[in-house]
């Protein structure tokens, strides 16, 4: 049997609707799991329910995280919040760390994961962390435009054998101060921690870069899907 993922849906608050980007759905697939797409749901109990489905979750990218999460004001530059999906996820992400259900988190989702656990963020790169280095690149997207340094006592170095890591990035924000639950697994050329682990856990994983559209032409981006969905199967 496949293992079952559960993938955070994507808004449309102007067409009020939820979509998803096929390259979530195509990763997970590849890797030999089987993806679905969960409703836009906060409560507890159903919440509840759906973890006895899934056997994993994919959190997704998409809107910034409420700045007023992690006790800041938002900032002009700070992109348009979903609250809908802010609650869906703090509810969704605790019982996923109470169950030891596995998650990998990517983009919004390793900033998520770091404010749920108490950290913060860079609400807008250019404003807060000017650099030379590309954060925000234009499409293709599957073209790598930075480099990332992976620690060598992390998780991601056993599984790829690589000290650097050639990525794409389509981002403004970015983790500023690290939870003290998770633990740097790659940084950029410029500081910005780019993936992490949550030592204690089957598998708790986020990536600020996209695999999701690299995975058809990187082998590393398949490795990691692999990675995840085989935690999902046991």
């Amino acid at each position: 049997m496949k293992p079952v993922i559960g993938i955070v849906p994507l808004i449309d608050e102007e067409k009020e609707s939820i979509w998803m980007l096929p390259g979530y759905m195509d990763g997970i697939t590849e890797a030999r799991g089987l993806p679905i797409i969960l409703p836009m749901i906060r409560d507890p109990e159903t919440i509840r329910q759906m973890l006895k489905i899934v056997q994993g979750i994919l959190l997704t990218g998409g809107h910034d995280v409420d700045p007023l999460m992690y006790g800041e004001n938002p900032l002009p530059e700070c992109g348009a919040v979903c609250k809908e999906r802010d609650a869906m996820e703090t509810e969704l992400l605790k019982q996923c760390l109470e169950k030891d259900i596995p998650v990998l988190g990517i983009c919004r989702g390793i900033q998520f994961l770091n404010v749920y656990l108490g950290g913060t963020l860079y609400q807008d790169l250019p404003t807060q962390h000017p650099t030379e280095v590309e954060h925000h690149q234009k499409p293709p997207y599957d073209v790598p435009v930075h480099r990332v340094d992976i620690a060598e006592d992390s998780k991601l170095f056993r599984i790829l054998g690589k000290k650097t890591l050639s990525v794409n990035s389509y981002h403004h924000q970015a983790v500023k101060s690290l939870a003290e639950t998770l633990k740097a697994m790659a940084v950029s050329e410029d500081g910005i921690i780019e993936a992490v682990e949550m030592p204690g856990k089957k598998f708790v994983w986020a990536l600020q870069w996209h695999p999701e559209f690299s995975h058809k032409t990187d082998e590393n981006s398949r490795v990691i899907f692999h990675e995840f969905v085989n935690k999902c199967n046991g």
